[in-house]
Protein backbone atom coordinates (compact mmCIF):
# COMPACT_ATOMS: atom_id res chain seq x y z
CA UNK A 1 0.00 0.00 0.00
CA UNK A 2 2.77 1.97 0.76
CA UNK A 3 4.57 1.51 -2.59
CA UNK A 4 1.82 2.53 -4.14
CA UNK A 5 1.21 5.56 -2.45
CA UNK A 6 5.27 6.13 -3.29
CA UNK A 7 4.45 5.52 -7.12
CA UNK A 8 1.54 7.78 -7.48
CA UNK A 9 3.11 10.44 -6.00
CA UNK A 10 6.46 9.67 -8.18
CA UNK A 11 4.04 9.93 -11.45
CA UNK A 12 2.25 13.10 -10.22
CA UNK A 13 5.89 14.65 -9.34
CA UNK A 14 6.97 13.58 -13.21
CA UNK A 15 4.02 14.54 -14.47
CA UNK A 16 4.19 18.12 -13.14
CA UNK A 17 7.57 18.69 -13.90
CA UNK A 18 7.07 17.94 -17.84
CA UNK A 19 4.30 19.89 -17.59
CA UNK A 20 6.83 22.45 -16.27
CA UNK A 21 9.30 22.19 -18.95
CA UNK A 22 6.61 23.00 -21.81
CA UNK A 23 5.70 25.82 -20.06
CA UNK A 24 9.06 26.93 -19.42
CA UNK A 25 10.15 26.13 -23.11
CA UNK A 26 6.72 28.15 -24.42
CA UNK A 27 8.27 31.35 -22.16
CA UNK A 28 11.81 31.37 -22.93
CA UNK A 29 10.92 30.40 -26.64
CA UNK A 30 12.45 27.25 -26.90
CA UNK A 31 11.85 23.97 -29.10
CA UNK A 32 12.28 20.88 -26.43
CA UNK A 33 12.84 18.65 -29.48
CA UNK A 34 16.66 20.49 -29.44
CA UNK A 35 17.11 20.16 -25.26
CA UNK A 36 19.60 17.68 -24.10
CA UNK A 37 18.92 14.75 -22.38
CA UNK A 38 20.73 15.87 -19.05
CA UNK A 39 18.59 18.77 -19.22
CA UNK A 40 15.39 17.02 -18.75
CA UNK A 41 17.00 14.37 -16.28
CA UNK A 42 17.36 17.62 -13.87
CA UNK A 43 16.57 16.22 -10.08
CA UNK A 44 15.10 20.19 -8.66
CA UNK A 45 13.53 22.89 -9.85
CA UNK A 46 16.44 24.95 -9.70
CA UNK A 47 18.80 22.91 -11.55
CA UNK A 48 16.06 22.60 -14.50
CA UNK A 49 15.56 25.98 -14.97
CA UNK A 50 19.09 26.91 -14.91
CA UNK A 51 19.79 24.52 -17.76
CA UNK A 52 16.48 25.60 -20.06
CA UNK A 53 17.02 29.43 -19.10
CA UNK A 54 21.02 28.53 -20.34
CA UNK A 55 19.93 27.34 -23.26
CA UNK A 56 17.90 29.91 -24.48
CA UNK A 57 20.78 32.48 -24.39
CA UNK A 58 17.88 35.21 -22.76
CA UNK A 59 19.36 36.99 -20.10
CA UNK A 60 16.21 37.59 -17.66
CA UNK A 61 17.48 35.27 -15.27
CA UNK A 62 20.71 34.71 -15.26
CA UNK A 63 22.09 38.00 -16.06
CA UNK A 64 20.03 39.58 -12.75
CA UNK A 65 21.87 40.74 -9.76
CA UNK A 66 23.33 38.22 -7.69
CA UNK A 67 20.49 39.42 -5.14
CA UNK A 68 17.83 38.42 -7.49
CA UNK A 69 18.87 35.51 -8.06
CA UNK A 70 18.71 34.27 -4.74
CA UNK A 71 15.13 35.35 -4.13
CA UNK A 72 14.06 33.44 -7.20
CA UNK A 73 16.19 30.35 -5.94
CA UNK A 74 14.08 30.53 -2.80
CA UNK A 75 10.46 30.82 -4.50
CA UNK A 76 12.17 27.59 -6.69
CA UNK A 77 12.69 25.81 -3.63
CA UNK A 78 9.02 26.77 -1.93
CA UNK A 79 7.43 25.35 -5.40
CA UNK A 80 9.60 22.25 -4.89
CA UNK A 81 8.56 22.19 -1.20
CA UNK A 82 5.00 22.80 -2.12
CA UNK A 83 3.75 18.99 -2.71
CA UNK A 84 5.89 16.88 -0.24
CA UNK A 85 2.84 17.14 2.50
CA UNK A 86 -0.52 17.82 0.32
CA UNK A 87 -2.59 17.78 3.46
CA UNK A 88 -1.11 21.20 4.57
CA UNK A 89 -1.83 23.00 1.12
CA UNK A 90 -4.38 25.00 1.77
CA UNK A 91 -2.42 26.73 5.06
CA UNK A 92 0.82 26.87 2.47
CA UNK A 93 -1.81 28.61 0.18
CA UNK A 94 -2.55 30.63 3.42
CA UNK A 95 1.04 31.48 3.54
CA UNK A 96 1.56 32.55 0.29
CA UNK A 97 -1.34 34.86 0.33
CA UNK A 98 0.34 36.77 2.71
CA UNK A 99 3.58 37.05 1.00
CA UNK A 100 1.66 38.17 -2.12
CA UNK A 101 0.10 41.32 0.22
CA UNK A 102 2.24 44.05 -1.41
CA UNK A 103 3.75 42.21 -4.74
CA UNK A 104 2.34 42.07 -8.20
CA UNK A 105 4.60 39.43 -9.06
CA UNK A 106 7.20 37.50 -7.22
CA UNK A 107 10.57 39.23 -8.31
CA UNK A 108 11.56 42.22 -6.96
CA UNK A 109 9.20 45.44 -7.67
CA UNK A 110 8.39 44.53 -11.36
CA UNK A 111 5.16 44.37 -13.07
CA UNK A 112 5.91 41.49 -15.35
CA UNK A 113 6.27 37.82 -14.31
CA UNK A 114 9.91 36.57 -14.04
CA UNK A 115 10.93 32.49 -14.17
CA UNK A 116 9.61 32.23 -10.27
CA UNK A 117 6.38 32.98 -11.75
CA UNK A 118 6.09 30.42 -13.96
CA UNK A 119 7.69 28.45 -12.06
CA UNK A 120 5.36 28.77 -8.81
CA UNK A 121 2.38 29.20 -10.76
CA UNK A 122 2.61 26.20 -12.83
CA UNK A 123 3.20 24.13 -8.76
CA UNK A 124 0.15 25.63 -7.47
CA UNK A 125 -2.19 25.22 -10.23
CA UNK A 126 -3.25 22.05 -9.16
CA UNK A 127 -3.89 23.28 -5.84
CA UNK A 128 -6.12 26.26 -6.86
CA UNK A 129 -8.24 24.75 -9.54
CA UNK A 130 -10.01 22.81 -6.92
CA UNK A 131 -10.15 25.24 -4.59
CA UNK A 132 -13.77 25.64 -3.06
CA UNK A 133 -15.62 29.26 -3.61
CA UNK A 134 -15.46 29.74 0.39
CA UNK A 135 -11.79 28.80 0.23
CA UNK A 136 -10.82 30.94 -2.54
CA UNK A 137 -12.30 34.36 -0.37
CA UNK A 138 -9.62 33.61 2.35
CA UNK A 139 -6.80 33.87 -0.11
CA UNK A 140 -7.92 37.15 -2.24
CA UNK A 141 -4.22 38.03 -2.71
CA UNK A 142 -3.69 34.83 -4.10
CA UNK A 143 -6.30 34.74 -6.27
CA UNK A 144 -5.47 38.31 -7.78
CA UNK A 145 -1.80 37.07 -8.43
CA UNK A 146 -2.90 34.16 -10.08
CA UNK A 147 -5.30 35.56 -12.40
CA UNK A 148 -2.27 38.22 -13.46
CA UNK A 149 0.27 35.97 -14.05
CA UNK A 150 -2.36 33.88 -16.77
CA UNK A 151 -3.57 36.75 -18.37
CA UNK A 152 0.09 37.90 -18.96
CA UNK A 153 1.62 34.43 -19.45
CA UNK A 154 -0.08 31.80 -22.33
CA UNK A 155 0.05 28.50 -20.18
CA UNK A 156 -2.31 26.97 -23.11
CA UNK A 157 -2.71 24.30 -24.09
CA UNK A 158 -1.07 22.66 -21.08
CA UNK A 159 -3.00 24.42 -18.37
CA UNK A 160 -6.55 25.24 -18.51
CA UNK A 161 -7.45 29.00 -17.41
CA UNK A 162 -9.15 29.67 -14.24
CA UNK A 163 -12.35 32.19 -14.73
CA UNK A 164 -12.49 34.09 -11.22
CA UNK A 165 -15.45 35.72 -9.98
CA UNK A 166 -14.10 39.19 -9.94
CA UNK A 167 -15.98 41.56 -7.54
CA UNK A 168 -17.74 44.83 -8.91
CA UNK A 169 -16.74 48.01 -8.02
CA UNK A 170 -20.03 50.06 -6.41
CA UNK A 171 -19.10 53.53 -5.18
CA UNK A 172 -20.70 53.86 -1.38
CA UNK A 173 -21.93 57.20 -2.00
CA UNK A 174 -23.49 56.35 -5.05
CA UNK A 175 -26.14 53.43 -5.14
CA UNK A 176 -27.28 51.92 -7.73
CA UNK A 177 -30.91 53.39 -7.10
CA UNK A 178 -30.04 56.59 -7.21
CA UNK A 179 -28.85 56.72 -10.50
CA UNK A 180 -31.49 54.91 -12.27
CA UNK A 181 -33.42 57.17 -14.71
CA UNK A 182 -37.28 57.68 -13.73
CA UNK A 183 -40.48 57.14 -15.65
CA UNK A 184 -40.62 60.91 -16.17
CA UNK A 185 -37.34 61.29 -17.04
CA UNK A 186 -35.58 62.57 -14.20
CA UNK A 187 -32.85 60.45 -12.42
CA UNK A 188 -33.06 60.00 -8.57
CA UNK A 189 -29.93 62.20 -8.40
CA UNK A 190 -31.59 65.20 -9.34
CA UNK A 191 -34.72 65.10 -7.19
CA UNK A 192 -34.73 68.25 -5.12
CA UNK A 193 -33.97 70.54 -8.08
CA UNK A 194 -37.93 70.88 -9.69
CA UNK A 195 -37.83 71.19 -13.59
CA UNK A 196 -38.82 74.33 -15.15
CA UNK A 197 -40.29 74.96 -18.33
CA UNK A 198 -38.22 76.72 -21.00
CA UNK A 199 -40.63 77.36 -23.96
CA UNK A 200 -43.23 79.13 -21.80
CA UNK A 201 -46.78 77.48 -20.45
CA UNK A 202 -48.40 75.37 -23.22
CA UNK A 203 -51.98 76.48 -24.38
CA UNK A 204 -54.77 74.20 -24.35
CA UNK A 205 -56.92 73.46 -26.93
CA UNK A 206 -58.88 76.74 -26.46
CA UNK A 207 -55.78 79.22 -25.91
CA UNK A 208 -55.80 78.65 -22.70
CA UNK A 209 -52.44 78.38 -20.62
CA UNK A 210 -52.28 74.93 -19.22
CA UNK A 211 -50.61 74.11 -15.63
CA UNK A 212 -47.77 71.77 -15.89
CA UNK A 213 -48.73 68.70 -13.71
CA UNK A 214 -44.99 69.33 -12.11
CA UNK A 215 -45.85 73.00 -10.91
CA UNK A 216 -49.09 71.74 -10.07
CA UNK A 217 -47.45 69.73 -7.55
CA UNK A 218 -45.42 71.79 -5.47
CA UNK A 219 -47.92 74.01 -4.96
CA UNK A 220 -48.57 74.01 -0.89
CA UNK A 221 -51.88 74.82 1.19
CA UNK A 222 -51.04 77.58 4.25
CA UNK A 223 -51.07 74.76 6.62
CA UNK A 224 -48.04 73.30 5.06
CA UNK A 225 -46.35 76.48 4.50
CA UNK A 226 -46.81 76.76 8.17
CA UNK A 227 -45.59 74.09 9.10
CA UNK A 228 -42.35 74.73 7.16
CA UNK A 229 -42.09 77.71 9.09
CA UNK A 230 -41.97 76.31 12.01
CA UNK A 231 -39.64 73.50 10.94
CA UNK A 232 -37.21 76.61 9.64
CA UNK A 233 -37.49 78.68 13.28
CA UNK A 234 -36.68 74.91 14.98
CA UNK A 235 -38.81 72.41 16.97
CA UNK A 236 -37.05 71.94 20.29
CA UNK A 237 -38.08 68.53 20.89
CA UNK A 238 -36.85 68.14 17.11
CA UNK A 239 -33.50 69.85 18.17
CA UNK A 240 -33.24 67.47 21.17
CA UNK A 241 -33.74 64.02 19.28
CA UNK A 242 -31.00 65.37 16.45
CA UNK A 243 -28.65 66.18 19.12
CA UNK A 244 -28.85 62.59 20.57
CA UNK A 245 -28.99 61.22 17.67
CA UNK A 246 -25.49 62.62 16.70
CA UNK A 247 -24.08 61.81 19.70
CA UNK A 248 -24.65 58.09 19.76
CA UNK A 249 -23.61 58.07 15.91
CA UNK A 250 -20.42 59.81 17.38
CA UNK A 251 -20.09 56.81 19.82
CA UNK A 252 -20.49 53.87 17.98
CA UNK A 253 -18.10 55.30 15.22
CA UNK A 254 -15.58 56.14 18.00
CA UNK A 255 -16.33 52.26 18.99
CA UNK A 256 -15.84 50.71 15.90
CA UNK A 257 -12.72 52.92 15.68
CA UNK A 258 -11.33 51.26 18.56
CA UNK A 259 -12.41 47.52 18.08
CA UNK A 260 -10.53 47.85 14.05
CA UNK A 261 -7.46 49.78 16.21
CA UNK A 262 -7.39 46.21 18.57
CA UNK A 263 -6.18 43.65 16.57
CA UNK A 264 -3.40 45.52 14.91
CA UNK A 265 -2.17 47.19 18.12
CA UNK A 266 -1.86 43.43 19.62
CA UNK A 267 0.37 42.18 16.36
CA UNK A 268 2.69 45.07 17.32
CA UNK A 269 3.29 43.36 20.52
CA UNK A 270 3.92 40.18 18.58
CA UNK A 271 7.73 39.08 18.18
CA UNK A 272 8.63 38.12 14.60
CA UNK A 273 11.24 35.22 13.66
CA UNK A 274 12.45 38.00 11.29
CA UNK A 275 14.33 39.76 14.70
CA UNK A 276 16.70 36.64 14.42
CA UNK A 277 19.49 36.81 12.77
CA UNK A 278 19.57 32.56 11.97
CA UNK A 279 22.91 32.13 9.50
CA UNK A 280 24.34 28.74 7.99
CA UNK A 281 27.29 27.55 9.62
CA UNK A 282 30.06 24.54 9.75
CA UNK A 283 31.62 23.53 13.27
CA UNK A 284 35.18 23.82 12.62
CA UNK A 285 36.50 22.53 16.47
CA UNK A 286 34.39 20.82 19.06
CA UNK A 287 35.66 19.93 22.58
CA UNK A 288 34.07 19.05 26.18
CA UNK A 289 33.58 22.57 28.33
CA UNK A 290 36.33 22.07 30.34
CA UNK A 291 33.75 22.25 33.89
CA UNK A 292 30.42 20.71 32.70
CA UNK A 293 30.01 16.96 31.14
CA UNK A 294 26.47 18.08 29.98
CA UNK A 295 27.75 20.93 27.80
CA UNK A 296 30.15 21.10 24.29
CA UNK A 297 32.27 23.94 23.03
CA UNK A 298 32.17 24.75 19.14
CA UNK A 299 34.42 26.75 17.26
CA UNK A 300 31.68 27.47 13.98
CA UNK A 301 32.42 29.21 10.40
CA UNK A 302 29.43 31.46 10.24
CA UNK A 303 31.14 33.00 7.24
CA UNK A 304 33.01 35.94 9.11
CA UNK A 305 36.63 36.93 9.44
CA UNK A 306 36.56 34.69 12.41
CA UNK A 307 34.58 31.40 13.83
CA UNK A 308 32.40 32.02 16.61
CA UNK A 309 32.72 30.20 20.22
CA UNK A 310 29.27 28.51 20.71
CA UNK A 311 28.51 26.60 24.19
CA UNK A 312 25.60 24.06 23.86
CA UNK A 313 23.92 21.17 25.77
CA UNK A 314 24.97 18.77 23.20
CA UNK A 315 27.55 16.60 25.18
CA UNK A 316 24.41 13.89 25.77
CA UNK A 317 23.84 13.20 22.32
CA UNK A 318 27.49 13.61 20.65
CA UNK A 319 30.74 12.89 21.06
CA UNK A 320 32.93 15.86 19.89
CA UNK A 321 34.43 14.43 16.96
CA UNK A 322 30.90 13.73 15.89
CA UNK A 323 30.59 16.99 15.04
CA UNK A 324 33.74 18.04 13.60
CA UNK A 325 32.66 19.66 9.77
CA UNK A 326 28.92 19.14 11.03
CA UNK A 327 26.59 21.72 9.06
CA UNK A 328 24.41 23.62 11.33
CA UNK A 329 22.18 26.63 12.06
CA UNK A 330 23.12 29.60 14.69
CA UNK A 331 21.53 31.76 15.82
CA UNK A 332 24.20 34.84 15.39
CA UNK A 333 22.63 37.83 17.32
CA UNK A 334 22.23 36.63 21.05
CA UNK A 335 23.90 38.58 23.27
CA UNK A 336 27.37 36.94 24.40
CA UNK A 337 27.75 35.91 27.33
CA UNK A 338 29.14 33.13 29.99
CA UNK A 339 28.04 29.17 30.34
CA UNK A 340 29.59 28.01 33.52
CA UNK A 341 32.83 30.90 32.98
CA UNK A 342 33.29 29.79 29.11
CA UNK A 343 32.48 32.41 26.80
CA UNK A 344 29.89 31.78 24.04
CA UNK A 345 28.16 33.93 20.95
CA UNK A 346 25.62 32.06 19.40
CA UNK A 347 22.85 29.52 20.07
CA UNK A 348 22.56 26.23 17.78
CA UNK A 349 19.06 25.27 16.73
CA UNK A 350 18.21 21.71 17.50
CA UNK A 351 15.04 19.34 16.99
CA UNK A 352 14.05 17.24 20.13
CA UNK A 353 11.26 14.70 20.37
CA UNK A 354 8.70 15.00 22.87
CA UNK A 355 10.70 13.10 26.09
CA UNK A 356 14.18 14.75 24.99
CA UNK A 357 15.78 11.33 24.49
CA UNK A 358 16.74 11.84 21.16
CA UNK A 359 18.57 15.76 20.15
CA UNK A 360 19.91 16.79 16.95
CA UNK A 361 21.10 20.15 15.08
CA UNK A 362 18.89 21.39 12.25
CA UNK A 363 20.54 20.09 8.67
CA UNK A 364 20.68 23.19 6.13
CA UNK A 365 21.49 22.04 2.34
CA UNK A 366 24.66 20.89 1.53
CA UNK A 367 25.15 23.26 -1.47
CA UNK A 368 23.44 26.57 0.73
CA UNK A 369 26.78 28.68 1.44
CA UNK A 370 28.00 29.44 4.43
CA UNK A 371 27.04 32.44 6.57
CA UNK A 372 23.60 32.29 4.12
CA UNK A 373 20.65 34.04 6.18
CA UNK A 374 17.80 31.75 6.17
CA UNK A 375 14.64 33.36 5.81
CA UNK A 376 10.73 32.41 5.91
CA UNK A 377 8.14 33.01 2.88
CA UNK A 378 6.02 36.45 4.12
CA UNK A 379 7.53 37.62 6.88
CA UNK A 380 9.35 40.91 6.28
CA UNK A 381 11.86 42.43 8.45
CA UNK A 382 15.24 42.74 9.19
CA UNK A 383 17.64 40.87 12.03
CA UNK A 384 18.07 42.79 15.23
CA UNK A 385 22.06 43.81 15.82
CA UNK A 386 21.40 42.20 19.45
CA UNK A 387 18.28 40.45 20.92
CA UNK A 388 17.61 42.30 24.17
CA UNK A 389 16.60 39.48 27.24
CA UNK A 390 14.76 41.85 29.26
CA UNK A 391 12.15 41.84 25.84
CA UNK A 392 12.50 37.50 25.99
CA UNK A 393 12.25 37.79 22.17
CA UNK A 394 13.87 34.45 21.61
CA UNK A 395 11.55 33.12 24.52
CA UNK A 396 8.22 34.13 22.56
CA UNK A 397 9.53 32.98 18.84
CA UNK A 398 10.95 29.26 20.09
CA UNK A 399 7.30 27.99 20.77
CA UNK A 400 6.65 28.35 17.54
CA UNK A 401 9.52 26.46 15.82
CA UNK A 402 8.55 22.79 15.43
CA UNK A 403 9.37 20.22 12.64
CA UNK A 404 6.28 19.18 10.08
CA UNK A 405 5.64 15.78 9.03
CA UNK A 406 8.34 15.76 6.76
CA UNK A 407 11.37 17.18 9.18
CA UNK A 408 11.27 20.46 7.26
CA UNK A 409 12.16 23.16 9.75
CA UNK A 410 9.26 25.87 9.84
CA UNK A 411 7.84 28.85 11.87
CA UNK A 412 4.23 28.90 12.83
CA UNK A 413 4.45 26.32 9.38
CA UNK A 414 6.23 28.50 7.54
CA UNK A 415 9.75 26.44 6.03
CA UNK A 416 13.10 27.20 7.50
CA UNK A 417 14.55 29.24 3.49
CA UNK A 418 17.57 29.16 2.02
CA UNK A 419 18.51 29.34 -1.49
CA UNK A 420 19.66 25.53 -1.90
CA UNK A 421 16.47 25.21 -0.54
CA UNK A 422 14.75 23.71 3.13
CA UNK A 423 16.33 23.16 6.70
CA UNK A 424 15.09 19.94 7.73
CA UNK A 425 16.04 17.14 10.38
CA UNK A 426 15.71 13.32 10.88
CA UNK A 427 12.77 14.58 13.85
CA UNK A 428 9.03 14.77 12.39
CA UNK A 429 6.57 16.95 14.44
CA UNK A 430 9.39 17.72 16.89
CA UNK A 431 10.35 20.98 18.71
CA UNK A 432 12.66 23.03 17.99
CA UNK A 433 14.85 24.98 20.18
Amino acid sequence: MVEGNGSAMELAAAKRKEALILVLCNYLSISPDTLPKTHLECPDLKSLCLNLVQSSGKQNFIGISSEDREEIYRWLAFSDSFHSDTNSSLSKLKIFDEALVQRSVLLGKGLYPSVADVVVWTSLHGSVVGLAASDRKNVPNLMRWFDYIQNKVDFSPIFEKINLEKPKFRPENFPDKLLRPRDDGVTSANVGSYPTQSNGAKKDARGGEKTSVINSSIKMNDSDMDKKRNDAVGNPEKEKEKKKEKEEKKKNEEKKKNEAREPVEKKETETSVTVLDIRVGVIRKAWKHPSADSLLVEEIDVGEEKVRQVVSGLAKYYGADELLNRRVLVVTNVKPGKLRDVMSAGLVLCASNQDHSVVEPLFPPEEAKIGEQVTFVGQEGKPEEVLNPKKKQLEKITPHLYTDANGVATYKGIPFMTSAGLCRSSLASATIK
